[in-house]
C-alpha cells in the first residue's frame, strides 16, 4: 500500500515550486587560490566583502586574488528603540491621552484578560 502512494513522484527529484516573480540577488564571482595551486571561484552577493581566506576543497587555505576590497563601510544605522518607533506613530500629547484613557479604566476595575481596550 505504501509503496503506491508515492508512485509517480521522484521525491526530492523535482521541485513544485516556480521561480515566477522571484528576483534574485545581484551576485558576483570572487576568486582564490590555495597553497596546492588550486585556483577557485565563490559566488558571493554584490553586497557582500569577500573574506581574506577560504578553504578549499583540498582543505588547504586559499587567500583572495584581486585587489584588496574597497572599505566603503557606511556609518552604521542608530539603532531604533521601541520608543522611537512609537514616536514615528503618535505624538506625546497623544500617548498622554492615551495613558490617562488607560489609567481611569485601571481605576474604575473595567479591566479584563484578552479585551483590546483602545482600537
Amino acid at each position: 500500500m505504501s509503496d503506491r502512494a508515492l508512485r509517480g513522484m521522484q521525491i526530492g527529484a523535482k521541485s513544485l515550486e516556480t521561480e515566477d516573480g522571484i528576483v534574485f540577488a545581484d551576485r558576483t564571482q570572487k576568486r582564490y587560490r590555495c597553497e596546492n595551486g588550486h585556483v577557485f571561484s565563490v559566488t558571493m552577493s554584490v553586497d557582500a566583502s569577500a573574506p581574506a581566506t577560504w578553504e578549499c576543497k583540498c582543505g588547504a587555505p586559499a587567500e583572495f586574488l584581486g585587489d584588496a576590497e574597497p572599505d566603503d563601510s557606511k556609518p552604521p544605522k542608530p539603532v531604533r528603540t521601541h520608543w522611537d518607533m512609537l514616536l514615528e506613530r503618535r505624538s506625546e500629547e497623544e500617548l498622554e491621552v492615551l495613558l490617562q484613557e488607560q489609567l481611569e479604566v485601571l481605576r474604575r476595575g473595567e479591566l479584563r484578560d484578552g479585551v483590546a481596550y483602545r482600537r
